[in-house]
C-alpha cells in the first residue's frame, strides 16, 4: 500500500514508540519484494551522519566488480587520516597499511571514520556523486568524517591544532551541541528516510550495479558489530543488516531485515532527541521498535 493510503494505525504506534523514548522520529519502511510501505514523516530532510558511508561502500563495490579499483590493493591510513581518539584506524596511534576492501570492512562495520576518509578518496566523492544520481537518490549526500568534525571546530571557534582542542571538544554544553551545522540537514550530509530504503531496496535487488557490488556490500553490512538499535528488536533468526550513524542529539540506522519465509523489509529510522548524551538507551532500542512495528504492520 502507498503512504497516501496507509491507515492511521502504524503512524500512531510509531509515533507513540519515538514518544516514549522522547525523540522525534522519521520513518520509512519498504517491502523488497512486494509494494507495500510504512512511513512516519518519511520525506523529512534528516541527517545522516555515518549512514553516509553507504554510498560509500557501494560506489567501491562497483569499482572493484568492474576492475577500476583492486580489492587488494594497499592503503596507509595515516595521522592525516585521523581524529586520534575514534575506533578502528581512526584510534590508532601509528600508521596501518589496509586493502580497499579491508578498509571498507571498518568503515561499515564498525564505522572507522579514518578508513571512510581513505575510501572516499580513493574512489571519488565525484563518482558517489554521479552513482547516486543515476539511482535517483539526489537527495542524499556524503562527506568525508574530518571534514565533518572540521566544521563542528569552526562551529565552536576551537583551533583543532592546540594542544587543549580534545580537552574542549570533550567539556561541550547541550547549548553550544544544539547549533551545530552537522546537526541541520541542510548543512551537512543528508537524506530522506523514503530515498534511504530506496537505495538499500536497488542494492538488495542486484539494481544498484553489478549483481557482485551488491552482493559484496550485502554481505559487509551483514557484519555490522552494533546491536542495539535496529537488531535489538528481531531475534537470531532474523538476518539483519545496517549501518549506524550518530552526532549530538543524532540516531539512525539504516538497513534490512530478512525473515525466513524469505520476505526482505528495508529500514530507515532517524532520531533527533533533546539530548546530546552519547548514551541513550532508550533512543537506541527505540530504533529497533519503530521498525518492528512497520514491519509487524506489513506482515499483517
Amino acid at each position: 500500500m502507498s503512504s497516501e493510503q496507509a491507515p492511521a494505525e502504524p503512524a500512531k504506534s510509531i509515533r507513540a514508540v519515538f514518544d516514549a523514548a522522547d525523540v522525534d522520529g522519521y520513518l520509512h519502511v519498504r517491502e523488497l519484494d512486494g509494494d507495500g510501505e510504512v512511513e512516519y514523516q518519511g520525506d523529512a530532510p534528516v541527517v545522516l551522519a555515518s549512514v553516509f558511508k553507504i554510498p560509500i561502500a557501494l560506489e567501491y563495490a562497483r569499482q572493484a566488480a568492474d576492475g577500476r579499483l583492486d580489492r587488494a590493493g594497499r592503503h596507509l591510513v595515516t595521522d592525516a587520516d585521523r581524529e586520534g581518539d575514534g575506533i578502528g584506524t581512526d584510534g590508532c596511534r601509528h600508521d596501518v597499511e589496509m586493502s580497499a576492501r579491508d578498509l571498507t570492512h571498518m568503515m561499515m562495520t564498525m564505522s572507522d571514520n579514518a578508513a571512510t576518509d581513505v575510501m572516499l578518496r580513493l574512489v571519488g566523492r565525484e563518482n558517489v556523486r554521479a552513482t547516486l544520481d543515476e539511482l535517483g537518490c539526489r537527495d542524499t549526500s556524503v562527506t568525508g568524517c574530518k571534514e565533518l568534525f572540521a566544521s563542528v571546530m569552526l562551529d565552536l571557534g576551537i583551533d583543532p591544532t592546540a594542544a587543549d582542542a580534545q580537552e574542549k571538544m570533550a567539556a561541550l554544553t547541550p547549548d553550544q551541541c544544539r547549533g551545530l551545522r552537522v546537526r541541520d540537514p541542510e548543512r551537512t550530509a543528508s537524506t530522506t528516510p523514503r530515498e534511504i530504503t530506496k537505495l538499500l531496496a536497488a542494492i538488495w535487488r542486484d539494481e544498484a550495479g553489478p549483481a557482485e557490488a551488491c552482493a559484496e556490500v550485502r554481505e559487509i553490512m551483514g557484519r555490522q558489530i552494533w546491536p542495539h538499535r535496529l537488531s535489538s528488536a528481531f531475534g537470531d533468526e532474523i538476518r539483519v543488516s545496517g549501518k549506524t550513524g550518530t552526532l549530538w542529539g543524532v540516531r539512525n540506522e539504516a538497513g534490512v531485515v530478512e525473515y525466513p519465509d524469505g520476505k526482505r523489509y528495508a529500514v530507515g529510522v532517524f532520531l533527533r532527541s533533546e539530548s546530546m548524551g552519547f548514551r541513550l538507551p532508550r533512543a537506541d532500542a527505540a530504533i529497533g521498535l519503530a521498525a518492528r512495528t512497520a514491519i509487524d504492520h506489513l506482515r499483517g
